[in-house]
């Protein structure tokens, strides 16, 4: 099985289009098969060529990882063919680019500027979260921390050796899966992701770390890693049943810079006056840091002479 890497790009596309193949049957695209058996499952290649209007043997060089040179026009029909959406048609034509580029590189640490922990401040009582290319928690507010990761220390982002990281605390911590009511989803949700920033970043060896250490230590991981689909989740509900506050749903959004490479803002939102959103201000409340005392100061101005 590929996982990530910069000696196996033409691997990762044939798998991605080997497995996106496989989950089409004759019927979904009008195919008939006559009642004739199958040994797999899926189109076949010269159907899949067929339906992309592109020769066969070209189509299975491309699927085998031994053509280097399909043109834009021929990776939006094979798309088509595939009913790709437009997240996983980008994802495609990343796939068919990444050998095009040059010798990895270090990748450069990931910082939170000024200006973003600025914005983070600004969303006052509402939960927040910076999230990095590889899913690490670069900063969060103290809303953001109570609703997604109260179990851990606050500080802990603020060490790059100890930062959490989301994909590894849906898949690999207790209290998060019990965090999410439908954890499938939320997990789909992580790997599809993944599948976007691996296509974008072919040659970075702390995803393809993140990846095999998932893929290793959790079967649900590997699994759904397999079926090679892609999800760009922006906006998504979920419902929470959360220890202090008890269950609520929260819309969580991802926002990006437009260039789509630097670290994201997650953040947690509820309808007003719904119990959630009072649920969000009991977790508010709950998570404040404890007031300082007020000196007390000696309102007697009396003199004696």
């Amino acid at each position: 099985m590929h996982i990530l890497g910069p000696m196996n790009e033409h691997g990762r596309l044939a798998d991605f289009l080997q497995a996106r193949r496989g989950l089409l049957r004759p019927e979904d695209v009008g195919l008939r098969t006559y009642g004739e058996r199958r040994r797999v499952p899926g189109l076949r290649r010269e159907e899949l060529a067929m339906l992309a209007g592109i020769s066969a043997p070209y189509y299975t060089r491309l699927e085998q990882g031994q053509s280097r040179n399909a043109s834009r026009e021929v990776l939006d029909a094979i798309a088509g063919a595939l009913r790709l959406d437009a997240s996983e048609r980008a994802h495609l034509h990343a796939l068919a680019r990444a050998p095009g580029r040059g010798p990895a590189s270090r990748p450069r640490p990931e910082r939170v500027s000024p200006a973003t922990r600025a914005l983070l401040a600004a969303f006052g009582n509402t939960p927040a979260v910076v999230i990095g290319r590889r899913t690490d928690v670069l900063a969060w507010n103290r809303q953001g921390h109570g609703l997604f990761a109260g179990h851990l220390d606050q500080d802990g982002p603020d060490d790059p050796a100890r930062r959490p990281s989301m994909a590894r605390l849906v898949f690999l911590d207790a209290h998060t899966r019990e965090l999410y009511a439908d954890w499938p989803a939320k997990a789909r949700a992580v790997v599809g992701n993944l599948r976007l920033t691996a296509g974008r970043h072919p040659d970075d060896p702390l995803l393809a770390g993140l990846i095999g250490e998932l893929t290793v230590n959790s079967p649900e991981f590997a699994t759904m890693w397999a079926d090679h689909r892609v999800l760009a989740c922006d906006v998504a509900d979920y419902e929470m049943r959360h220890p202090l506050v008890g269950t609520l749903t929260v819309t969580q959004q991802t926002l990006r810079s437009p260039q789509g490479d630097g670290p994201a803002l997650v953040v947690a939102t509820a309808d007003p006056g719904s119990p959630s959103a009072t649920a969000l201000t009991l977790l508010s409340h709950i998570t404040a840091p404890p007031e300082t005392p007020r000196p007390r100061h000696d309102t007697d101005t009396r003199t004696t002479t």
